[in-house]
Order: structure tokens, then C-alpha cells, then sequence
């Protein structure tokens, strides 16, 4: 029986990507540990999105390899997930300790091929996304890390291309799982007693296979035994008044939107290919406070987007005085690979994007202290 580690970093697809394969794993035998020292196999579920958290796991995973040579340990190591569909097989060349690289839509190839990989001791390498996604999801369906909480993925992949992400590139287009296995999953998961329910997708809201996202998400209300169901993250070219209506009707549809602005500005929501202006953005926000009473909103912020002047960040700000979101993320514009924003010149300076970050983060954090 081969322990295996696995470490998560990114975001809630991740961390239920790192779920599935943590049950997968487990029906073939292995033993889940907590720790990497107690481990033959050590794998990190990693995010792309941003430079500094890529920086953050070439650092940590070859920090945990070079521990594990003094110590004359012969540990198999994986990355995997976005920053491994980014690298493919250059990260061997930047990591030489890796022994295998495996895309997130390739976890299945990783499951059904790892006893083969060990034996053979022969660096690996997964990232044709052909993979049989359904068949991964529905294997590793009941492993759930909260007992009372669990994420379910409704879709992969994005056909938004919006100019600053990567997520294209290394999830691939959009893909719909069909409903039917959607609410299997759940069923199997109230089985074992999970009770409150989160739909996850790069864009949830643009959820089109057998049934609609609304249809999906009254499907999804109506079955037995789901206290809780709530869903990240919505689009806001996407979101509409009948969304925010089935919210308030459905007693279980959590009162929670997550909502990316990025930009106040409609020039750089241009550049960044956002698809919408920043007054559809508030008339949505209206909509939403107007019917779905008391409903919590969060918000996801870029400054320092290549060409962004004083009055673009000043549009930013104007409009998170004007909304007051409950939550913020702020970030801190970097250029990442194959993204159409990369062949734009970075001419923001860094103290420039760390003076306009820290003033939207301490408006945000005035705003949750009142």
C-alpha cells in the first residue's frame, strides 16, 4: 500500500480536484497521510493564475525533494494541475526531481497509471486532456475532506479568454458534465451525509449541456436532503434577474454572489475583454440587492492592468465606494503565458500597482470593520 500526500494550492476546483483524486486513489488502495515525510508519493495540485504562487510552489516542492535526498529517501514526486498543463514537459527541466506532471483534465491517466509509474521509475507525463473527466469525477465522488460540505465541479474550462488569465490555456474550453451525473454525484455524497452543496465551474453561469444553469440549480434544489446549495463563480455577462429571482424564491439557495468586477474603467474592461460595461455591472448589483434581500456580495479586483491611468484606478475605486461588496479579492495585475495581455507592455510600475493595491485593501477592510 503506497501513502500517498497531496498538497493543494488555487482555487475551490483544486481543492475539489484534490478531493476526487484523494478517492480515486484511495479505492485502488493507497493510504492518504498528512504529512510528506511519511509519504512514498508527494503531490502538489498547483494554480497558475498568478506568478507568485507558481514561484511559491517551485520553491516549497523543491525544499521537501532536497530534504528527502540528504535523508537518502526515494520519494515520487508530482506536479500537478494548472502550473503542469503550463509547464508540461519543460518542468522537468526546471525541477529535475519531478517524476511526473499530470494537466487537470489528465488525473484519471494519473490514477489508473501511478502503481505502473513507481514500478517503473520512469519520469511521466499527462497533459493531452483526453482523459475520461466524467468517469474521474463520479470515481471519486464520495471523498469529501468536510463532513458536512462538499464541492461539486458542474463544468471545466472557459471560452471567456479574457486578455490577463491563463485558464484557457491549461483548463482548455468549456465542458458540461451531463446533469444526470451531476445529481449522482450528490446523491452518492448525501449518502454519506453531506448535506450543504457548492456547484463549481470557471464561469458557473455559462453551464449549457442537457438543462440550463438555472434549471441545473433548481434540479439541484429540489433533492432531498440538500440544506445548502450555493455556486462560484457567476459571470456578470452572464448573470441575470431570473438567477437572482430563483435565489430569493428557493429557501436553500444560499443568499451568496460572487461577482468579478476587475476594473471601473470600460476602457480597461475593454482591454481586458470583459464583454460588458461597468453600468451593466451596476445594474446588475441593483438587481440583485433589490431581490435577493440581504444577500451577501463579493467581488474580485485587478489594478495595475497594462495602460492604467490614475482616472482607470480612480474609476475602480469610485465604484467600490459606490457598491461597498461585503468581500474584495484584490490583486495585483501580472503578465502570465499565452495570455493576449503577456504581448502588452507591463509599464505599470510595481509601486505604482502596490500604492493603488493597498489603497483599495485598506478601503476594503474599513468597509468589513463598519
Amino acid at each position: 500500500m503506497k501513502k500517498v500526500y497531496i498538497r493543494t494550492f488555487g482555487c475551490q476546483m483544486n481543492k475539489r480536484d484534490s478531493e476526487v483524486l484523494a478517492g480515486a486513489l484511495e479505492r485502488r488502495g493507497a493510504e492518504l497521510v498528512d504529512d510528506w515525510e511519511s509519504a512514498d508519493v508527494v503531490l502538489f495540485n498547483t494554480c497558475a493564475v498568478r506568478k507568485h504562487a507558481e514561484d511559491r510552489v517551485f520553491s516549497i516542492l523543491g525544499l521537501i525533494a532536497k530534504k528527502a535526498q540528504a535523508r537518502g529517501e526515494d520519494k515520487v514526486f508530482g506536479l500537478l494541475g494548472c502550473m503542469a498543463q503550463e509547464w508540461r514537459d519543460k518542468a522537468f527541466k526546471k525541477a529535475p526531481y519531478l517524476d511526473i506532471v499530470c494537466g487537470p483534465n489528465d488525473l484519471y491517466a494519473l490514477v489508473e497509471n501511478l502503481d505502473e509509474i513507481i514500478a517503473r521509475g520512469k519520469k511521466a507525463l499527462f497533459v493531452d486532456g483526453k482523459a475520461r473527466v466524467d468517469e474521474f469525477y463520479s470515481d471519486g465522488a464520495y471523498f469529501s475532506e468536510d463532513r458536512e460540505h462538499s464541492f461539486v465541479i458542474i463544468m471545466e474550462g472557459c471560452n471567456n479568454f479574457c486578455s490577463y488569465c491563463i485558464v484557457p490555456y491549461v483548463r482548455g474550453r468549456e465542458r458540461s458534465r451531463p446533469s444526470g451525473d451531476i445529481i449522482s454525484e450528490i446523491k452518492l455524497l448525501i449518502d454519506k451525509g453531506i448535506s450543504k452543496i457548492t456547484l463549481l465551474g470557471q464561469n458557473v453561469n455559462s453551464y449549457s449541456s442537457d438543462l440550463s444553469f438555472l434549471e441545473l440549480l433548481k434540479a439541484v434544489s429540489d433533492i432531498k436532503g440538500v440544506k445548502e446549495l450555493s455556486f462560484v463563480t457567476a459571470h456578470p455577462k452572464d448573470a441575470s434577474v431570473e438567477l437572482f429571482r430563483l435565489m430569493a424564491e428557493r429557501e436553500n439557495i444560499k443568499k451568496y454572489l460572487h461577482l468579478p468586477f476587475q476594473a471601473g474603467s470600460n476602457r480597461i474592461l475593454k482591454l481586458m475583454n470583459r464583454n460588458y460595461a461597468i453600468e451593466h455591472y451596476k445594474e446588475l448589483v441593483m438587481a440583485y440587492r433589490d431581490i435577493v434581500k440581504g444577500g451577501y456580495l463579493s467581488t474580485d479586483v485587478i489594478v495595475g492592468f497594462p495602460t492604467e491611468t490614475d482616472e482607470d484606478f480612480q474609476a475602480t475605486f469610485d465604484v467600490m465606494k459606490e457598491l461597498k461588496f461585503e468581500t474584495a479579492y484584490i490583486f495585483k495585475y501580472s503578465p502570465r503565458p499565452f495570455s493576449k495581455a503577456s504581448k502588452m507592455k507591463d509599464n505599470v510600475p510595481k509601486e505604482v500597482k502596490e500604492r493603488r493595491h493597498k489603497i483599495l485593501l485598506e478601503f476594503q477592510r474599513s468597509i468589513a470593520e463598519r
